[in-house]
């Protein structure tokens, strides 16, 4: 199975995940930000999407290995939940934002059975709202979710909270401690750069990791 580390070392190869603790990004929110994840661009990578492909496949065998259907979030999860559909021999569909306002006005794209076991693929895990949105459109549905897979999470204690408030299970290919341990281990950041990035992680409404 391919590892946390492995998974952090592509993701940071292809520029996937950019850390800036002296260059912050802004998020829509206004909260300052020292990292950046954009895990499209897994999809321009053929080596580094094999093994995420691979890895959440691997994931749904060994913690869901009653998996029926496969469910993406729109927009980023649906392309993974495909291909990752693909090699298990799976249907797999995805769940829009909202519903259409035109034709059948589906929200659920592909066909969902009542009572199929199903896991929702994800790219990021940040707070887990889209995510858990998903999950509840699913249910609705009469979906029985298994939980979530996803390629990246940053271990945030809203996300956690939320999850468990739904109760759902997320697994995560890599998470942001193994990526900045990784980052360091290449030279890409120093050691204090990647504690500043964990603090930002642990409270991201705190500046002080910015000082």
């Amino acid at each position: 199975m391919t590892s946390k580390f492995d998974i952090a070392e592509g993701l940071l190869s292809i520029g996937a995940v950019f850390l800036r603790p002296d260059q912050p990004f802004t998020w829509a929110s206004g909260i300052k930000s020292p990292i950046y994840c954009d895990n499209r661009l897994t999809l321009t990578a053929p080596e580094v999407r094999t093994k995420v492909e691979e890895g959440l496949a691997d994931l749904i065998r060994e913690y869901y290995p009653e998996t029926e259907v496969l469910m993406g979030t729109s927009t980023a999860g649906i392309p993974h939940a495909a291909i990752t559909a693909h090699l298990l021999g799976l249907p797999c569909g995805y769940v829009r934002g909202a519903k259409k306002d035109h034709g059948r006005t589906n929200q659920i794209e592909g066909k969902l059975v009542p009572g199929e076991k199903t896991v929702v693929v994800e790219d990021l895990i940040s707070t887990a709202g889209s995510c858990c949105d998903t999950v509840e459109v699913l249910r609705a549905a009469g979906a029985d979710v298994l939980g979530i897979v996803s390629i990246f999470t940053y271990g945030m204690k809203k996300s956690a909270e939320r999850l468990a408030a739904h109760q759902v299970k997320n697994v995560s290919l890599s998470d942001l401690d193994t990526l900045v341990e990784a980052a360091v281990r290449t030279g890409r950041i120093r050691e204090e750069d990647a504690r500043r990035i964990l603090r930002f992680r642990d409270d991201p409404t705190d500046a002080s990791w910015m000082k």
